[in-house]
Protein backbone atom coordinates (compact mmCIF):
# COMPACT_ATOMS: atom_id res chain seq x y z
CA UNK A 1 0.00 0.00 0.00
CA UNK A 2 1.27 3.44 -0.80
CA UNK A 3 0.36 6.92 0.32
CA UNK A 4 -0.30 10.00 -1.70
CA UNK A 5 2.76 11.99 -2.64
CA UNK A 6 1.71 15.09 -0.70
CA UNK A 7 1.74 13.16 2.59
CA UNK A 8 5.36 12.11 2.12
CA UNK A 9 6.87 15.56 2.15
CA UNK A 10 8.81 17.58 -0.39
CA UNK A 11 11.84 19.84 -0.52
CA UNK A 12 11.06 23.47 0.19
CA UNK A 13 13.75 24.79 -2.15
CA UNK A 14 16.40 23.72 -4.61
CA UNK A 15 19.20 24.86 -2.32
CA UNK A 16 17.64 22.84 0.50
CA UNK A 17 17.73 19.70 -1.61
CA UNK A 18 21.28 20.32 -2.80
CA UNK A 19 22.56 20.90 0.74
CA UNK A 20 20.74 17.85 2.09
CA UNK A 21 21.98 15.60 -0.72
CA UNK A 22 25.47 17.06 -0.39
CA UNK A 23 25.23 16.36 3.33
CA UNK A 24 24.72 12.71 2.45
CA UNK A 25 27.89 12.77 0.36
CA UNK A 26 29.90 14.97 2.73
CA UNK A 27 29.95 12.49 5.57
CA UNK A 28 32.80 10.79 7.34
CA UNK A 29 33.77 9.32 3.95
CA UNK A 30 34.83 12.75 2.73
CA UNK A 31 36.25 14.21 5.93
CA UNK A 32 37.87 11.09 7.34
CA UNK A 33 38.34 8.56 4.55
CA UNK A 34 39.55 10.69 1.64
CA UNK A 35 42.68 12.14 3.32
CA UNK A 36 44.07 8.81 4.50
CA UNK A 37 43.25 6.95 1.24
CA UNK A 38 44.84 9.80 -0.73
CA UNK A 39 47.81 9.58 1.62
CA UNK A 40 48.15 5.87 0.99
CA UNK A 41 47.87 6.23 -2.79
CA UNK A 42 50.31 8.97 -3.68
CA UNK A 43 48.29 12.14 -3.15
CA UNK A 44 48.04 14.06 -6.42
CA UNK A 45 47.61 11.16 -8.82
CA UNK A 46 44.90 9.69 -6.60
CA UNK A 47 43.10 13.05 -6.57
CA UNK A 48 43.04 13.15 -10.39
CA UNK A 49 41.74 9.59 -10.68
CA UNK A 50 39.17 10.27 -7.95
CA UNK A 51 37.91 13.35 -9.83
CA UNK A 52 37.63 11.31 -13.03
CA UNK A 53 35.64 8.60 -11.21
CA UNK A 54 33.30 11.13 -9.60
CA UNK A 55 32.48 12.91 -12.86
CA UNK A 56 31.86 9.70 -14.81
CA UNK A 57 30.47 6.73 -12.90
CA UNK A 58 29.77 8.70 -9.70
CA UNK A 59 27.70 11.53 -11.20
CA UNK A 60 25.89 9.32 -13.72
CA UNK A 61 24.85 6.81 -11.07
CA UNK A 62 23.84 9.51 -8.60
CA UNK A 63 21.71 11.21 -11.26
CA UNK A 64 20.24 7.85 -12.25
CA UNK A 65 19.06 7.15 -8.71
CA UNK A 66 17.71 10.68 -8.31
CA UNK A 67 15.70 10.32 -11.53
CA UNK A 68 14.32 6.93 -10.47
CA UNK A 69 13.02 8.50 -7.26
CA UNK A 70 11.67 11.64 -8.87
CA UNK A 71 9.96 9.74 -11.68
CA UNK A 72 8.17 7.35 -9.31
CA UNK A 73 7.73 9.78 -6.39
CA UNK A 74 8.54 6.84 -4.16
CA UNK A 75 11.48 5.35 -2.26
CA UNK A 76 13.58 2.50 -3.66
CA UNK A 77 11.38 -0.59 -3.29
CA UNK A 78 8.16 1.12 -4.39
CA UNK A 79 9.97 3.01 -7.18
CA UNK A 80 11.50 -0.12 -8.70
CA UNK A 81 8.11 -1.85 -8.55
CA UNK A 82 6.23 1.09 -10.06
CA UNK A 83 8.68 1.70 -12.91
CA UNK A 84 10.11 -1.75 -13.59
CA UNK A 85 7.48 -4.24 -12.52
CA UNK A 86 8.38 -7.88 -12.30
CA UNK A 87 10.88 -8.68 -9.60
CA UNK A 88 12.67 -5.34 -9.71
CA UNK A 89 11.32 -4.43 -6.27
CA UNK A 90 13.91 -6.84 -4.82
CA UNK A 91 16.56 -4.28 -5.82
CA UNK A 92 14.82 -1.89 -3.45
CA UNK A 93 14.83 -4.47 -0.67
CA UNK A 94 18.59 -4.75 -1.09
CA UNK A 95 18.89 -0.98 -0.66
CA UNK A 96 16.75 -1.01 2.50
CA UNK A 97 18.83 -3.82 4.03
CA UNK A 98 21.99 -1.95 3.07
CA UNK A 99 21.05 1.33 4.79
CA UNK A 100 19.75 -0.57 7.82
CA UNK A 101 23.15 -2.25 8.23
CA UNK A 102 25.10 0.96 7.61
CA UNK A 103 23.05 2.85 10.19
CA UNK A 104 23.86 0.18 12.77
CA UNK A 105 27.62 0.76 12.77
CA UNK A 106 27.57 4.39 11.58
CA UNK A 107 25.75 5.42 14.75
CA UNK A 108 28.62 3.93 16.74
CA UNK A 109 31.22 5.99 14.87
CA UNK A 110 29.00 9.05 15.19
CA UNK A 111 28.99 8.45 18.93
CA UNK A 112 32.78 8.44 18.93
CA UNK A 113 32.80 11.96 17.45
CA UNK A 114 30.54 13.21 20.27
CA UNK A 115 32.76 11.61 22.89
CA UNK A 116 35.88 13.19 21.41
CA UNK A 117 34.32 16.64 21.50
CA UNK A 118 34.04 16.25 25.26
CA UNK A 119 37.57 14.80 25.40
CA UNK A 120 38.85 17.83 23.49
CA UNK A 121 36.98 20.25 25.79
CA UNK A 122 38.64 18.58 28.78
CA UNK A 123 42.00 18.57 26.98
CA UNK A 124 42.44 14.84 27.51
CA UNK A 125 43.34 14.16 23.87
CA UNK A 126 46.08 16.77 23.71
CA UNK A 127 49.27 14.76 23.95
CA UNK A 128 52.04 14.03 21.48
CA UNK A 129 52.38 10.46 22.75
CA UNK A 130 50.86 8.39 19.94
CA UNK A 131 50.96 5.20 22.00
CA UNK A 132 49.04 6.93 24.79
CA UNK A 133 46.41 8.22 22.34
CA UNK A 134 46.07 4.78 20.77
CA UNK A 135 45.64 3.18 24.19
CA UNK A 136 43.09 5.84 25.20
CA UNK A 137 41.07 5.26 22.04
CA UNK A 138 41.15 1.48 22.52
CA UNK A 139 40.10 1.92 26.15
CA UNK A 140 37.21 4.20 25.19
CA UNK A 141 35.71 2.01 22.46
CA UNK A 142 36.23 -1.00 24.71
CA UNK A 143 34.18 0.53 27.54
CA UNK A 144 30.66 -0.89 27.02
CA UNK A 145 28.85 1.79 29.03
CA UNK A 146 30.55 4.71 27.30
CA UNK A 147 30.11 3.12 23.87
CA UNK A 148 26.37 2.57 24.40
CA UNK A 149 25.77 6.03 25.90
CA UNK A 150 27.39 7.94 23.05
CA UNK A 151 25.85 5.67 20.40
CA UNK A 152 22.44 6.31 22.00
CA UNK A 153 22.96 10.08 21.93
CA UNK A 154 23.91 10.05 18.25
CA UNK A 155 21.01 7.74 17.32
CA UNK A 156 18.59 10.02 19.22
CA UNK A 157 19.84 13.14 17.41
CA UNK A 158 19.49 11.44 14.02
CA UNK A 159 15.99 10.13 14.68
CA UNK A 160 14.81 13.49 16.08
CA UNK A 161 15.75 15.24 12.84
CA UNK A 162 14.10 12.66 10.57
CA UNK A 163 10.90 12.59 12.68
CA UNK A 164 10.47 16.32 12.01
CA UNK A 165 10.05 15.62 8.29
CA UNK A 166 11.69 16.52 4.99
CA UNK A 167 11.39 20.32 5.17
CA UNK A 168 11.20 20.97 8.91
CA UNK A 169 13.76 18.33 9.83
CA UNK A 170 16.24 17.21 7.16
CA UNK A 171 16.24 20.35 4.99
CA UNK A 172 16.26 22.78 7.92
CA UNK A 173 19.16 21.15 9.76
CA UNK A 174 21.23 20.75 6.57
CA UNK A 175 20.79 24.44 5.78
CA UNK A 176 22.42 25.13 9.14
CA UNK A 177 25.02 22.36 9.39
CA UNK A 178 26.36 22.36 5.83
CA UNK A 179 27.43 26.04 5.69
CA UNK A 180 28.83 25.68 9.22
CA UNK A 181 30.71 22.55 8.19
CA UNK A 182 32.34 24.29 5.22
CA UNK A 183 33.19 27.33 7.35
CA UNK A 184 34.95 25.08 9.87
CA UNK A 185 36.75 23.25 7.08
CA UNK A 186 38.04 26.46 5.52
CA UNK A 187 39.18 27.81 8.90
CA UNK A 188 41.07 24.60 9.72
CA UNK A 189 42.57 24.49 6.20
CA UNK A 190 43.94 28.02 6.63
CA UNK A 191 45.42 27.09 10.01
CA UNK A 192 46.94 23.92 8.59
CA UNK A 193 48.47 25.67 5.60
CA UNK A 194 50.15 28.28 7.83
CA UNK A 195 52.15 25.65 9.72
CA UNK A 196 55.91 25.50 9.02
CA UNK A 197 56.57 22.80 6.44
CA UNK A 198 52.90 22.55 5.43
CA UNK A 199 53.77 23.36 1.83
CA UNK A 200 55.09 19.81 1.42
CA UNK A 201 51.65 18.42 2.22
CA UNK A 202 50.05 20.79 -0.29
CA UNK A 203 52.55 19.72 -2.97
CA UNK A 204 51.90 16.07 -2.13
CA UNK A 205 48.15 16.50 -2.64
CA UNK A 206 48.28 18.43 -5.92
CA UNK A 207 51.35 16.95 -7.63
CA UNK A 208 50.71 13.66 -9.45
CA UNK A 209 53.24 10.89 -8.86
CA UNK A 210 52.45 8.65 -11.82
CA UNK A 211 54.56 5.83 -10.42
CA UNK A 212 51.77 5.32 -7.86
CA UNK A 213 49.19 4.69 -10.58
CA UNK A 214 47.93 1.11 -10.45
CA UNK A 215 44.77 -0.92 -10.98
CA UNK A 216 44.29 -1.19 -7.23
CA UNK A 217 44.60 2.57 -6.80
CA UNK A 218 42.01 3.17 -9.54
CA UNK A 219 39.63 0.74 -7.85
CA UNK A 220 40.24 2.49 -4.51
CA UNK A 221 39.36 5.83 -6.12
CA UNK A 222 36.27 4.42 -7.83
CA UNK A 223 35.12 2.74 -4.64
CA UNK A 224 35.50 5.97 -2.68
CA UNK A 225 33.71 7.99 -5.39
CA UNK A 226 30.76 5.60 -5.43
CA UNK A 227 30.67 5.35 -1.62
CA UNK A 228 30.96 9.09 -0.99
CA UNK A 229 28.14 9.90 -3.45
CA UNK A 230 25.89 7.32 -1.73
CA UNK A 231 25.43 5.24 -4.87
CA UNK A 232 23.80 1.84 -4.44
CA UNK A 233 22.06 2.32 -1.09
CA UNK A 234 18.88 3.98 -2.33
CA UNK A 235 19.65 7.26 -0.56
CA UNK A 236 19.38 9.37 -3.69
CA UNK A 237 16.24 7.52 -4.78
CA UNK A 238 14.56 8.56 -1.53
CA UNK A 239 15.86 12.14 -1.71
CA UNK A 240 14.98 12.34 -5.41
CA UNK A 241 11.40 11.27 -4.66
CA UNK A 242 10.84 14.57 -2.82
CA UNK A 243 11.89 16.64 -5.86
CA UNK A 244 9.31 18.40 -8.01
CA UNK A 245 9.17 17.31 -11.64
CA UNK A 246 10.00 20.86 -12.71
CA UNK A 247 13.38 20.80 -10.98
CA UNK A 248 16.45 20.29 -13.18
CA UNK A 249 18.08 17.11 -11.95
CA UNK A 250 21.37 17.37 -13.87
CA UNK A 251 22.14 20.85 -12.60
CA UNK A 252 21.36 19.86 -9.01
CA UNK A 253 23.43 16.68 -9.34
CA UNK A 254 26.48 18.55 -10.58
CA UNK A 255 26.24 20.96 -7.64
CA UNK A 256 26.06 18.02 -5.23
CA UNK A 257 29.11 16.40 -6.84
CA UNK A 258 31.00 19.70 -6.73
CA UNK A 259 30.29 20.17 -3.01
CA UNK A 260 31.28 16.56 -2.28
CA UNK A 261 34.58 17.01 -4.13
CA UNK A 262 35.18 20.39 -2.50
CA UNK A 263 34.71 18.87 0.95
CA UNK A 264 37.09 16.00 0.15
CA UNK A 265 39.78 18.33 -1.21
CA UNK A 266 39.41 20.70 1.75
CA UNK A 267 39.69 17.74 4.12
CA UNK A 268 42.88 16.75 2.35
CA UNK A 269 44.18 20.30 2.63
CA UNK A 270 43.26 20.33 6.30
CA UNK A 271 44.97 17.07 7.26
CA UNK A 272 47.87 16.37 4.87
CA UNK A 273 49.75 19.69 5.32
CA UNK A 274 49.55 19.21 9.10
CA UNK A 275 50.75 15.63 8.70
CA UNK A 276 53.80 16.77 6.71
CA UNK A 277 54.44 19.73 9.02
CA UNK A 278 54.95 17.38 11.94
CA UNK A 279 56.66 14.56 10.05
CA UNK A 280 53.84 12.02 10.25
CA UNK A 281 53.44 9.29 7.64
CA UNK A 282 50.63 10.42 5.25
CA UNK A 283 49.70 6.74 4.81
CA UNK A 284 48.96 6.39 8.53
CA UNK A 285 45.49 5.03 7.75
CA UNK A 286 42.18 5.33 9.66
CA UNK A 287 44.03 6.26 12.85
CA UNK A 288 44.60 9.74 11.40
CA UNK A 289 41.24 10.85 12.83
CA UNK A 290 41.27 9.76 16.46
CA UNK A 291 44.99 9.24 17.08
CA UNK A 292 47.23 11.20 14.71
CA UNK A 293 45.21 14.43 14.50
CA UNK A 294 44.94 14.91 18.29
CA UNK A 295 48.72 14.47 18.51
CA UNK A 296 49.14 17.17 15.87
CA UNK A 297 46.77 19.56 17.64
CA UNK A 298 48.80 19.11 20.82
CA UNK A 299 51.77 20.67 19.00
CA UNK A 300 49.87 23.69 17.66
CA UNK A 301 49.21 27.05 19.27
CA UNK A 302 45.57 27.02 20.34
CA UNK A 303 45.52 23.29 19.72
CA UNK A 304 42.71 22.57 22.17
CA UNK A 305 40.32 24.94 20.39
CA UNK A 306 41.33 23.51 17.04
CA UNK A 307 40.66 19.98 18.33
CA UNK A 308 37.19 21.01 19.50
CA UNK A 309 36.43 22.54 16.09
CA UNK A 310 37.79 19.47 14.30
CA UNK A 311 35.59 17.00 16.18
CA UNK A 312 32.57 19.31 15.85
CA UNK A 313 33.27 19.23 12.11
CA UNK A 314 33.29 15.43 12.17
CA UNK A 315 30.04 15.36 14.15
CA UNK A 316 28.25 17.69 11.71
CA UNK A 317 29.43 15.57 8.78
CA UNK A 318 28.28 12.40 10.56
CA UNK A 319 24.82 13.83 11.32
CA UNK A 320 24.09 15.07 7.79
CA UNK A 321 25.12 11.70 6.44
CA UNK A 322 23.29 9.65 9.10
CA UNK A 323 19.94 11.32 8.45
CA UNK A 324 20.27 10.43 4.76
CA UNK A 325 20.96 6.82 5.78
CA UNK A 326 17.94 6.64 8.08
CA UNK A 327 15.52 8.36 5.68
CA UNK A 328 15.31 5.59 2.99
CA UNK A 329 14.31 2.99 5.57
CA UNK A 330 11.70 5.36 7.01
CA UNK A 331 10.40 6.20 3.53
CA UNK A 332 10.16 2.45 2.83
CA UNK A 333 7.68 2.00 5.70
CA UNK A 334 5.77 5.13 4.67
CA UNK A 335 5.46 4.06 1.02
CA UNK A 336 5.03 0.32 1.41
CA UNK A 337 2.91 0.07 4.55
CA UNK A 338 1.32 3.51 4.99
CA UNK A 339 3.05 4.02 8.36
CA UNK A 340 3.02 7.64 9.62
CA UNK A 341 6.46 9.29 9.61
CA UNK A 342 6.84 9.56 13.38
CA UNK A 343 5.93 5.92 13.95
CA UNK A 344 8.05 4.76 11.00
CA UNK A 345 11.08 6.64 12.31
CA UNK A 346 10.70 5.22 15.79
CA UNK A 347 10.30 1.67 14.45
CA UNK A 348 13.43 1.90 12.32
CA UNK A 349 15.55 3.80 14.85
CA UNK A 350 14.70 1.64 17.87
CA UNK A 351 14.92 -1.69 16.07
CA UNK A 352 18.20 -0.67 14.44
CA UNK A 353 19.67 0.37 17.76
CA UNK A 354 18.67 -2.82 19.55
CA UNK A 355 19.44 -5.30 16.77
CA UNK A 356 22.56 -3.74 15.24
CA UNK A 357 24.01 -0.72 17.06
CA UNK A 358 24.26 -2.42 20.46
CA UNK A 359 26.32 -5.39 19.21
CA UNK A 360 28.34 -3.03 16.97
CA UNK A 361 29.12 -0.76 19.92
CA UNK A 362 30.13 -3.74 22.06
CA UNK A 363 32.34 -5.25 19.34
CA UNK A 364 35.47 -3.70 20.82
CA UNK A 365 34.76 -4.53 24.46
CA UNK A 366 32.23 -6.94 25.90
CA UNK A 367 31.86 -8.96 22.69
CA UNK A 368 35.47 -8.62 21.52
CA UNK A 369 36.69 -12.10 20.60
CA UNK A 370 33.53 -13.76 21.95
CA UNK A 371 31.14 -13.10 19.07
CA UNK A 372 32.97 -13.61 15.79
CA UNK A 373 31.07 -14.37 12.58
CA UNK A 374 33.20 -15.49 9.63
CA UNK A 375 36.15 -14.18 11.60
CA UNK A 376 34.66 -10.69 11.94
CA UNK A 377 33.21 -8.73 14.83
CA UNK A 378 29.56 -7.58 14.48
CA UNK A 379 30.83 -4.06 13.64
CA UNK A 380 33.19 -5.30 10.91
CA UNK A 381 30.65 -7.76 9.52
CA UNK A 382 27.99 -5.05 9.10
CA UNK A 383 30.52 -2.80 7.41
CA UNK A 384 31.72 -5.60 5.11
CA UNK A 385 28.26 -6.77 4.01
CA UNK A 386 26.86 -3.25 3.49
CA UNK A 387 29.89 -1.54 1.92
CA UNK A 388 31.47 -4.44 0.01
CA UNK A 389 28.46 -6.53 -1.01
CA UNK A 390 25.09 -4.76 -0.88
CA UNK A 391 26.13 -1.28 -2.06
CA UNK A 392 27.93 -2.61 -5.16
CA UNK A 393 25.01 -4.92 -5.96
CA UNK A 394 22.58 -2.04 -5.48
CA UNK A 395 24.71 0.19 -7.69
CA UNK A 396 24.93 -2.39 -10.46
CA UNK A 397 21.17 -3.04 -10.38
CA UNK A 398 20.42 0.70 -10.50
CA UNK A 399 22.79 1.05 -13.46
CA UNK A 400 21.17 -1.79 -15.41
CA UNK A 401 17.69 -0.52 -14.48
CA UNK A 402 18.38 2.95 -15.86
CA UNK A 403 20.50 1.90 -18.82
CA UNK A 404 18.16 -0.83 -20.06
CA UNK A 405 14.84 -1.27 -18.24
CA UNK A 406 13.55 2.32 -18.11
CA UNK A 407 15.93 4.12 -20.47
CA UNK A 408 13.24 5.66 -22.75
CA UNK A 409 11.68 7.43 -19.75
CA UNK A 410 15.06 8.55 -18.40
CA UNK A 411 16.16 9.82 -21.82
CA UNK A 412 12.98 11.90 -22.04
CA UNK A 413 14.09 13.72 -18.91
CA UNK A 414 17.73 14.05 -19.95
CA UNK A 415 17.13 15.53 -23.41
CA UNK A 416 15.44 18.49 -21.74
CA UNK A 417 18.61 19.25 -19.77
CA UNK A 418 21.53 18.25 -22.02
CA UNK A 419 22.46 17.82 -25.72
CA UNK A 420 21.16 14.58 -27.21
CA UNK A 421 24.67 13.22 -27.84
CA UNK A 422 25.33 13.49 -24.10
CA UNK A 423 22.41 11.17 -23.42
CA UNK A 424 24.16 8.41 -25.40
CA UNK A 425 27.30 8.88 -23.33
CA UNK A 426 25.14 8.82 -20.21
CA UNK A 427 23.52 5.55 -21.26
CA UNK A 428 26.87 3.93 -22.05
CA UNK A 429 28.25 4.92 -18.65
CA UNK A 430 25.08 3.82 -16.84
CA UNK A 431 24.26 0.67 -18.75
CA UNK A 432 27.70 -0.68 -19.64
CA UNK A 433 30.64 1.02 -17.93
CA UNK A 434 29.17 1.37 -14.43
CA UNK A 435 28.06 -2.26 -13.93
CA UNK A 436 31.46 -3.51 -15.10
CA UNK A 437 33.53 -1.13 -12.97
CA UNK A 438 31.35 -1.39 -9.88
CA UNK A 439 31.48 -5.17 -10.26
CA UNK A 440 35.28 -4.98 -10.41
CA UNK A 441 35.33 -2.89 -7.22
CA UNK A 442 33.05 -5.41 -5.51
CA UNK A 443 35.28 -8.32 -6.55
CA UNK A 444 38.34 -6.45 -5.31
CA UNK A 445 36.71 -5.59 -1.99
CA UNK A 446 35.46 -9.12 -1.36
CA UNK A 447 38.28 -11.24 -2.74
CA UNK A 448 41.20 -8.82 -3.21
Amino acid sequence: MTVATDTRGAWGSKIGFILAAAGSAVGLGAIWKFPYIAGQNGGGVFLLVYLACVFTVGVVMMLSEMMIGRRAKKSATSAYRALGGGKWHYAGWISVLCVFLILGFYSVVGGWTIAYIFEAVRGDVLTTDGAELEAAFASFIGDPLAALIYTSIFAFITASIVIAGVQKGIERICKILMPTLFALLIFLVIRSLTLPGAIDGLIYLVTPDWSKLSVRMVLDALGLAVFSLSVGAGLMIAYGSYLSKEEKVVNAGLWIAFLAILASVLAGLMILPAVFAFGVDPAAGPGLTFITMPALFAQMTGGQYLAILFFCLLLFAAITSAISILEPAVAFLIDEYDVPRKKATLIVAISNYVILSVPAALSFGTLAGDLMIFGKTPFDLMDFIASNVLMPIGGMLAAVFVGWRVWPEIKTVLVKEMPEWCTYVFRFVAGVLSPVLIGAVAYFLIFG
